[in-house]
């Protein structure tokens, strides 16, 4: 039986970059033969024997992809393909060809798997099939860091932020999971972001679920799935955003809005790993890392009894407490240069110093989030002029030509006397609006909401 049946048409190159290719195989015949074949294709073939060669050669070259006899003479390629397939893209050879071998491969790691007599034709084609969707997965991996990084990037480096960097480098490694603590607006979400894409299941999903958006019975479906007939409408099986996130981790935002009858549940699935759909009655595995999020005080919660003691407690574990933007205000510069590298396309556009003097005295009752909105609206009113006046910008004291909301005190404030003057003047400018106010704040409508329920601002 030949090793290689000849292909239709003869090979073409057309590779940009020589790709090396591993080819481990023990008989020597065979190995020579690929080899040849793949040089033709325009790729860098390396040979070995055996798995000892092959170490050798591992040692010192990186190799693009890699194909493997399922046979060995020292090395049981079952062993071998969870580690090589975590290097690079590994093609199987084999003999003894069946559906269940290669189901059994490709579980294992393989990315294909080639029968002999190798036809030559499928050889090129399997080849560079592998390498192209090796190099597209890799250019995805490259663009999704770089959004990542443009979209939920953590700036600064006060003393304060400088502490946070270092519980998330501390945590993100272990299955922990992890409480993150902050007024809205810290960006509390970003630190989440970070603690996935520095842990093992970076790979993995990140799923994010806003747990004041729902219905009671709504929101524990979403989270928990629900079976066909579980409830009026339920007319399909649907999976909940935990089996969503299997293998990555799961972010519930704001955790102390949750209902007490979920928080009962939560706590089971976080400390068993297991949970069941709504409406039914298997229990299913939660192979995903929580991390939560909260702009409350969880501790007077449960103290109170509106949050459960006993799942406060198992949150509480690891937490990471976010500084407000007016208990770091060195990095306000750097946080606004962020943003406008972020809003430009091309050339370039600074702050004035008035301009940044007068975000620096300022107590950024949204924090982050309000700082980039009013550095957008700053950004957009200059135009093309190459730097942001006070008169660009938005809802600052004593910016602009009377636009600014002033408040004034005969007493020294409250935290609480100033979110409370200050969002109702807010309110008062637009009318009792309350979506404009909470856009001008750079905070969600439904916070804005919170607020007029908290300080009696219906009548503004």
């Amino acid at each position: 039986m030949p090793y290689l049946l000849p292909a239709d048409n003869p090979f073409a190159t057309g590779f940009d970059v020589k790709k090396t290719v591993l080819v481990i195989d023990d008989d020597r015949v065979f190995n020579a033969l690929l080899a040849k074949n793949l040089e033709r294709m325009g790729l860098a073939p390396k040979s070995a024997g055996s798995w000892q060669e092959a170490e050798k050669l591992l040692a010192v070259h990186e190799p693009d992809l890699i194909l493997l006899d399922f046979r060995l003479p020292d090395a049981d390629c079952e062993r071998l393909l969870p580690l090589l397939s975590s290097q690079c893209p590994v093609v199987v050879l084999t003999g003894f060809g069946s559906i269940r071998n290669a189901v059994s491969m490709i579980q294992l790691g393989a990315s294909e798997y080639l029968t002999k007599p190798i036809d030559l034709a499928e050889l090129e084609f399997t080849v560079r099939r592998t390498l192209e969707t090796a190099a597209l997965r890799q250019t995805l991996q490259h663009y999704r860091k770089r959004v990542s990084q443009r979209q939920g990037s953590l700036v600064g480096d006060s003393k304060a932020m400088r502490e946070v960097y270092g519980l998330i480098d501390a945590v993100a490694p272990t299955e922990v999971t992890v409480l993150i603590q902050g007024e809205s607006g810290t960006g509390k979400e970003m630190v989440a972001r970070a603690v996935h894409e520095r842990s093992a299941r970076a790979e993995g999903p990140l799923v994010t679920v806003d747990s004041c958006g729902l219905q009671e019975q709504l929101f524990e479906s979403e989270l928990f799935g629900h079976e066909r007939g579980a409830f009026t409408g339920a007319d399909q099986q649907k999976k909940g955003l935990i089996e969503e996130a299997a293998d990555g981790t799961l972010f519930l935002h704001e955790i102390g809005e949750i209902p007490p009858s979920i928080q009962a549940k939560l706590l089971r699935v976080i400390e068993t790993g297991t949970f069941r759909r709504l409406g039914g009655t298997k229990t299913l595995h939660a192979d995903v890392r929580f991390v939560v999020a909260t702009n409350r005080n969880l501790l007077d919660m449960s103290r109170d009894g509106s949050f459960r003691s006993d799942l406060y407690y198992r949150l509480s574990n690891f937490t990471i407490a976010l500084p407000s933007l007016r208990e770091r205000r060195e990095d306000i510069p750097a946080l606004a240069q962020h943003f406008l590298d972020g809003f430009r396309k091309t050339g370039s556009k600074e702050l004035a110093p008035e301009t940044l003097r007068r975000l620096l005295a300022y107590d950024w009752p949204g924090n982050v989030r309000e700082l980039r909105n009013v550095v957008e609206r700053g950004f957009i009113l200059s135009r093309t002029a190459s730097k942001i006046l006070p008169d660009h910008l938005a809802f600052i004291p004593g910016a602009g030509n009377g636009g600014g909301t002033t408040l004034q005190y005969e007493h020294e404030p409250t935290l609480e006397d100033i979110e409370r003057d200050y969002f109702g003047k807010l309110l008062t400018k637009y009318g009792g609006n309350r979506q404009k106010a909470a856009a001008a704040l750079g905070i969600s409508e439904r916070h804005a909401y919170r607020l007029i329920q908290k300080y009696q601002l219906h009548n503004v």
